[in-house]
């Protein structure tokens, strides 16, 4: 399958919504209570989205004329050298089909990416197998979820200048 990826802009704010939505509840619903995939759905509204593309450098995925997934990465809690992994979604019928894949090689080419030398991600349950595949690691060394069904997942690597 052929995707094209590039940086999200505004006019993107309301499709790239829908496809979180989407992904949220189809995808992580069999991971999550409805009152979770709801607090997840109110994090991603157009306007949240637009929000965040402000403090960090998120992605779209395309195939053809639609966005099918999205991805971010941003300074983690402010440091110079950690960086975070944030809003990864894809489309559950594009899931298994490489476009999560693009999507993690775009973002680990990232300036963010390169300049850390730790670089983490609070993955769903749901998303917990792929990230492991990716060379990600559980921070706790067992990958127990937190209270908001959280693992914390981290990638330590030699930065680049």
């Amino acid at each position: 399958m052929e995707f094209n990826i590039r940086r999200f802009q505004e006019q993107d704010a309301a499709e790239t919504s829908a496809v979180i939505a989407e992904a949220l509840r189809v995808s992580n619903a069999p991971d999550y209570p409805p009152a979770i995939i709801q607090e997840m759905l109110e994090l991603y509204t157009p306007g949240h989205l637009l929000e965040q593309a402000g403090s960090e450098h998120l992605y779209i995925l395309r195939h053809g004329e639609r966005t099918i997934g999205c991805g971010g990465i941003a300074p983690y809690m402010g440091s110079a050298d950690a960086s975070i992994l944030v809003t990864i979604f894809v489309l559950p019928e594009y899931q298994g089909n490489g476009a999560g894949r693009k999507i993690m090689e775009v973002l680990e080419q990232d300036a963010y990416f390169l300049r850390a030398g730790r670089v983490v991600i609070h993955s769903s349950i749901t998303a917990r197998d792929f990230y492991l595949k990716l060379g990600y690691q559980f921070s706790d060394g067992v990958g127990t979820p937190d209270g908001e069904g959280c693992i914390h997942m981290e990638k330590r690597r030699q930065p680049r200048v």
